[in-house]
């Protein structure tokens, strides 16, 4: 509580605060208190992020949305784009904001970082900065470019003078080793004791290993694995289709789609009696990443049991898009956060299999990681880190050797190693 309350103070006097940490040390949650509190002040807050999945963790939107990007990936494309000059009403929404939660940091490129300081700069914000994540985890992606430039490259993140607060508890699990494991991971370390380590996971499948959740690179082999070991399963197939509701006739269905993909939504829920599921969200009785089954269902609900034995009963949720409109209330234009439409749907998916990429932000507690599919730096260490309980872990045998598989973007590490000394 004493981080919260010292990072809230600081955000209130106007200091730009870099908040990051490893997987499992609570920086998702850090981010839901701060917004919590923001918004019980009745302080306005854009919730932003790189791409529409990180976004819709945080009930956000995207950062090219809300700053009026078009599909610029840098400040010369945006000039081409007619979009360099700042909209009126873009400029108010901006001014209008008490505070800018810009989440997964790591995958906002330098070139879409200057964009960020032109916007705030046009439109004279005053506000603060809260950006998060891990410069170690997932890295940016910038359409045409095989290059990986981060944020923290760009002149604009110097300007912002952020202060750094890094978590360092993990709560996911309280294995030591597995600690000291994912620690060395994380910086892309492999020496004897790693590579040993790690080979006391390989180890032969239970003959059901339906009970465990596949961590796939590639979402043609999660689907397939998903696909495949429903069949298995006797009983009748039930499908829960996604309930949309338009709140503005003007979204396009394309935008609807979009949403769904990235907000890991199960257009059509396909399960049968008896399947296990992992629950995508959080709640009071689950968590994101939480295994259960499914041993009942109705047309209105779902009921799942956990490990614990106790029985949720679970009712399709809403999430929704949002925008910013001006309204006029008690005789004055405001700005006020308006739904652009809603979808329904239970919060739950297939546990069999899922990428590592969707798996952003779940503790899974029974994992076999299919490492053969791993192409990225720091894919290995975001995969391992969703692991909750090191004993129910199991590795596919790499094609590799570990170094080839274990590896950190160099620039990320020094980064991440200076700020750590800070």
């Amino acid at each position: 509580m004493k981080i919260l309350e010292t990072i809230l103070e600081k955000l209130k006097n106007k200091q730009n605060i870099f908040l990051t940490g490893g997987a499992g040390v609570g920086k998702t949650t850090m981010t839901r208190q701060i917004i919590d509190s923001y918004t019980q002040d009745a302080k306005k807050i854009a919730r932003l992020a790189s791409t529409g999945m990180a976004a819709t963790l945080i009930d956000g939107q995207t950062l090219h949305s809300f700053l009026d990007l078009g599909i610029s990936n840098n400040l010369e494309e945006l000039q081409n784009s007619g979009k360099f000059e700042i909209k009126k009403k873009i400029k108010k929404l901006i001014f209008s904001m008490d505070l800018i939660v810009i989440d997964e940091i790591s995958m906002v490129s330098d070139t879409l970082f200057e964009m960020i300081e032109l916007r705030l700069k046009q439109a004279e914000f005053k506000g603060s900065v809260l950006v998060v994540g891990d410069f170690l985890q997932l890295p940016p992606v910038v359409r045409g470019s095989s290059e990986v430039n981060f944020a923290f490259e760009s002149q604009a993140w110097s300007n912002f003078a952020f202060e750094i607060v890094e978590l360092t508890h993990i709560y996911r699990t309280d294995d030591k080793k597995f600690i000291e494991l994912l620690g060395d991971v994380r910086r892309g370390y492999v020496d004897e004791d790693v590579h040993n380590h790690l080979n006391e996971y390989i180890k032969p499948l239970p003959e059901d290993y339906s009970q465990f959740t596949y961590l796939f690179g590639k979402n043609i082999s999660a689907s397939a694995h998903n696909k495949a070991q429903l069949e298995f399963v006797d009983g009748d197939l039930l499908t829960k289709d996604a309930q949309i509701i338009k709140h503005n006739n003007s979204v396009k269905d394309s935008e609807i789609e979009n949403f769904i993909r990235d907000a890991r939504i199960e257009k059509s829920l396909e399960l049968k009696i008896g399947v296990p599921v992992l629950f995508t969200r959080n709640a009071w009785n689950y968590f994101n990443g939480q295994k259960g089954r499914v041993v009942n269902m109705d047309a209105q609900y779902i009921y799942v049991q956990k490990a614990d034995g106790k029985i949720v009963k679970l009712e399709p949720v809403r999430m929704s898009k949002s925008k910013w409109v001006e309204k006029v209330k008690e005789g004055k234009k405001q700005l006020q956060e308006e739904d652009v439409f809603s979808i329904y749907q239970y919060p739950i998916k297939l546990a069999y299999a899922i990428t590592i990429h969707k798996s952003q932000g779940m503790s899974i507690e029974d994992l076999i990681i299919a490492t053969h599919e791993i192409f990225a730096p720091s894919q290995f260490y975001v995969a391992l880190s969703r692991c909750s309980n090191p004993k129910r872990l199991n590795l596919i045998a790499p094609n590799r050797q570990w170094y080839e598989l274990i590896y950190a973007n160099k620039k990320a590490l020094d980064f991440a190693t200076q700020s750590s000394l800070q």
